[in-house]
């Protein structure tokens, strides 16, 4: 024992300055292979500080299941070589965020705490659930006091880091993870933490009573103190730590991979491929005037994360709001979709883009057909099929059963 707390002396923190969950929606107004070998991701590097542990963890110990002296790696995750310098310019971590073990975990339990809700009955995990692919089973989401909330569905968090410039929700009104982070806590719906109930000040107080939260706080920063930014920061640590990188498509891309072929590989074959898959594969990362669907122009591998210069999907006819998307890793496992969860499979996905785009001021270039109309892809059946089996590829089974994003509870 005095040997695990001279190790813990001896452990250094990142120093960090400032860090979602369900989303209410109450405000919606490129053929050559080359080595595949791994690389680290390069993240910010605060100034390292000195960092003292808690004189004791029972809480944490009785509480939950984790050692805190062999913490879960977050920091610095092996990924596939093509996880390189075009995936890192996506990265939205702040240089004052930077992942760290210890706040990542203690991100880990505050996600996962049914007691951050007003009456103990919610937690982030509610509504955005591992199994699910952090998603919510449900088409609309079920708040602390029993009834749905809202007219968005909750969003997949996998590959959240790559959405850049890093705004959240599905209408972009938080400013980054961060932010976002504590909305669904104050949200009158979600958590119950508003202004009349005492607001984070009160969730605070409620915290600081706990055995487990001095330590953890202490133990992550350095001091048991709890402020709402070191929920934030922590949260959102944990939320960037869930990169997805271990789906039947990585594994094969990773075989074809090369930064010197046309579009990296992408258009290679893929070998353990079905022959609808890779058909699939083909029309994904083909332009709708080359034969194919298109859709990679907006969801970019290797991360699937939507990109940043992304307009209206033509969702509805006339449509101002210009929504975000998730990314399509473990898509395949979500049971709801688009912003409000009005599709229940992905083939009616499918079908919104082959024939069911409607014009508006917002609607994306890269949807629009000859003369500006909204375009129409006329995909046999056949091919509609193969789009949905290949985005089956897609699903991360390591992610969604990885234990160190599971619940470190032992009691609630």
């Amino acid at each position: 024992m005095a040997t695990r707390r001279a190790n813990w002396l001896a452990t250094t923190l990142m120093a960090l300055a400032l860090a979602g969950c369900g989303d209410s929606g109450t405000t919606l107004t490129a053929g050559t292979t080359t080595t595949t070998t791994a690389v680290v991701t390069p993240t910010p590097t605060p100034t390292p500080v000195a960092t003292p542990t808690p004189v004791t963890t029972t809480g944490v110990a009785t509480f939950t299941t984790l050692d805190l002296a062999s913490l879960a790696n977050y920091a610095n995750p092996v990924l596939p070589a093509y996880y390189d310098a075009t995936v890192t310019a996506l990265d939205n971590t702040p240089g004052d965020n930077a992942i760290t073990d210890r706040i990542a975990t203690l991100g880990r339990v505050l996600f996962y705490d049914q007691r951050l809700s007003i009456n103990d009955s919610k937690s982030c995990a509610s509504c955005h659930q591992q199994a699910s692919g952090f998603d919510d089973p449900d088409r609309f989401s079920t708040g602390f006091a029993g009834g749905t909330f809202g007219t968005a569905h909750a969003m997949r968090l996998g590959n959240v880091r790559y959405y850049r410039p890093g705004s959240m929700f599905w209408n972009k009104r938080a400013a980054s993870v961060e932010v976002q982070a504590i909305a669904p806590i104050v949200d009158a719906i979600e958590m119950g933490w508003t202004p009349a109930a005492g607001g984070t000040a009160a969730l605070i107080t409620k915290m600081a009573a706990t055995s487990y939260y001095p330590e953890l706080f202490t133990f992550a920063f350095g001091s048991s103190v709890i402020t709402e930014t070191r929920i934030q920061q922590a949260l959102a640590q944990f939320e960037r730590a869930m990169v997805s990188a271990n789906s039947r498509w990585d594994t094969a891309y990773a075989t074809v991979f090369s930064q010197t072929a046309p579009n990296r590989g992408l258009n290679t074959p893929l070998p353990g491929f079905t022959a609808e898959e890779d058909r699939g594969r083909q029309l994904f990362f083909t332009a709708p005037n080359a034969g194919g669907a298109g859709c990679s122009a907006c969801h970019v591998a290797p991360t699937f994360a939507l990109a940043a210069n992304s307009d209206s999907n033509g969702l509805d006819a006339g449509e101002t709001i210009i929504f975000k998307s998730p990314s399509l890793k473990n898509v395949a496992l979500s049971k709801a979709f688009m912003h409000d969860g009005r599709f229940a499979t992905l083939a009616a996905v499918v079908e919104h883009y082959n024939s069911g785009i409607q014009a508006g001021p917002a609607l994306d270039n890269r949807l629009r057909g000859p003369g500006g109309t909204p375009q129409r892809l006329n995909l046999s059946i056949a091919d509609k099929a193969a789009l949905v089996a290949f985005m089956g590829t897609l699903t991360d089974t390591a992610l969604v059963s990885d234990p160190k994003f599971s619940s470190p509870f032992r009691q609630q």
